[in-house]
Formats: structure tokens, C-alpha cells, sequence
């Protein structure tokens, strides 16, 4: 698939929605403090920062600023984070999903934290962004860490559009693109270019 400036990217945010709750649903309470390829984070921070950006892109969806949304979510009780997933991926469904106002949403400009924009630009950088810490979930808890190939493959081409080689870090916040391994799939090869690497 590949995207365009008129294409709805609802269907690929959903896809890697979806995909990314099923891994953290599999994900066992022994395995919450485990590390992950985002180095600075365990399994439970990722988890808390999935859910806050779903958050984020609810607060783009009400024409909030979405980097006034905190980088992560509170601790969801008793651990239940695939409740809180779920619960936050419905009601940031119910903004972007209305009609028509969700529709007109795609080519309103929303502010992200990373930069203002049209709202299809910021719900496929979301897509990316879920599939990198997806990808980044399963690897962490020994799961698949392909999404939907259309998905990612989509996803991996608009991140590549949009995230050049170089510059990275500073204001750029991604580190350089890791090398592919050569078997690596489309989720895969979208975490590397966004600086992630199996440990």
C-alpha cells in the first residue's frame, strides 16, 4: 500500500493498534520489569508510554496539544495494562472515527509534539510510532515481532519519506539507522530505521 497526501490512514493506525494489543496482552506479569531495545525503558515503562500515545493522538483528534499529554501514562492498576491499551485505543476511536467530523480531522492541522501538521501526517506518524514500540514489546517478551506486512510496509515507507539517515539526535530525536539484518521483515526493518536494534 502506499500512502499518499489523500490517503486515510485510520486503516493503518488501526492495524498496528490492533496488532500491538495483541502483544501486550501476552505479556506475563514476571516479564513487566524485563529490559526492552528501548534501552532506557522496561517492559511496564514501554507499556505506560504505548498508552500515552494513544492519549497523545486523542488530544490531537479534540484539537488539544498533544505534547502537553504526559510521555507516559500512570500506572494502570493492578498491572493491567492491556485493559488500560484497550480502554484508551476506544475512546481515542470515538474522536477519530465520528463523522464527519473525524474525517475532516485528516486534513485539519493538529498539533503533535513533534511539530504542526495535517492530522493524516500525525496519525501515520502514530502508526510508525506504535509499530516501532510494538515491535520493540514483542522482541522484549519473546513474541512475534511482525505486525501485518501492509502495514508496516506502509508504514516503513512514510517513515523513510519523512525521517532522513541524517541528522540524527539533538533535535532529531532518533538515534542512526541500525543495519537490517538480512531475513529482517517490514516491522523490523521500520524499528531499525528509527534507531532500534535487537539487543
Amino acid at each position: 500500500m502506499t500512502t499518499t497526501q489523500t490517503t486515510d490512514p485510520r486503516p493503518l493506525y488501526d492495524g498496528a493498534l490492533s496488532w500491538t494489543l495483541g502483544v501486550v496482552r501476552a505479556v506475563r506479569p514476571e516479564q513487566l520489569t524485563a529490559s526492552t531495545p528501548c534501552t532506557e525503558l522496561d517492559v511496564r515503562a514501554l507499556l505506560a508510554h504505548l498508552v500515552a500515545t494513544v492519549h497523545r493522538a486523542t488530544a490531537l483528534g479534540r484539537g488539544e496539544d498533544a505534547g502537553a499529554v504526559p510521555w507516559s501514562a500512570p500506572q494502570a492498576p493492578g498491572d493491567d495494562w492491556a485493559g488500560a491499551y484497550a480502554a484508551a485505543i476506544d475512546a481515542m476511536w470515538t474522536v477519530w472515527r465520528a463523522e464527519p467530523e473525524g474525517s475532516a480531522l485528516l486534513d485539519r492541522t493538529v498539533r503533535a509534539p513533534f511539530g504542526t501538521l495535517p492530522g493524516r501526517v500525525a496519525v501515520l506518524a502514530y502508526t510508525s510510532e506504535t509499530l516501532v514500540h510494538g515491535w520493540d514489546l514483542a522482541v522484549a517478551t519473546g513474541q512475534d515481532p511482525e505486525a501485518d506486512p501492509v502495514v508496516a510496509t506502509a508504514a516503513l515507507a512514510a517513515m523513510q519519506r519523512a525521517l532522513p539517515a541524517e541528522p540524527r539526535g539533538g533535535p532529531v530525536p532518533f538515534a542512526a539507522p541500525v543495519p537490517p539484518r538480512e531475513d529482517a521483515g517490514p516491522t523490523e526493518r521500520l524499528a531499525n530505521w528509527c534507531g532500534h536494534a535487537r539487543p
